[in-house]
């Protein structure tokens, strides 16, 4: 279990930071983000939405409790990191763009694991408990 709340934490953690810090231009429509987007062809009044939503999203997920909030917020996390490495693949973005893409989808991926092998591991053992105390 320590193994596995170890890699839970990590995963989680830069994950949690990567979408936190790509929210942060989008939320103050930076000129760098304001570029990206006029690049990618979308209105810019979406930048400071997606932003507020990744925090959101990221809040969800470092909350503890609220098991259905937090299956919302990583498939909210999942459509955006799709969605924007959909965008960078159709305006025609090099190959090498896509590598925050694929290390964000990676992180995502450790997480979502480890956060249902915990909800496993913690339900089997206050079963564990559930059925020593009976007995007892």
């Amino acid at each position: 279990m320590k193994k596995i709340n170890l890699v839970y934490w990590i995963c989680t953690g830069l994950f949690a930071a990567l979408m936190a810090l790509g929210s942060i231009p989008d939320i103050m429509s930076v000129p760098d983000a304001v570029e990206l987007f006029k690049h990618l062809g979308y209105p810019l009044y979406l930048l400071p939405f997606l932003g507020i939503a990744k925090i959101l999203g990221v809040a969800a997920i470092l909350i503890p409790g609220y098991p259905r909030i937090k299956e919302w917020a990583y498939a909210g996390l999942f459509f955006d990191l799709a969605g924007a490495m959909y965008s960078s693949i159709c305006v025609g973005d090099p190959a090498g763009s896509w590598v925050f893409f694929l290390i964000g989808f990676a992180l995502m991926a450790g997480s979502y694991v480890c956060y249902h092998k915990r909800i496993k591991s913690a339900a089997q053992r206050d079963n564990s408990r559930t059925f020593q105390a009976g007995r007892v």
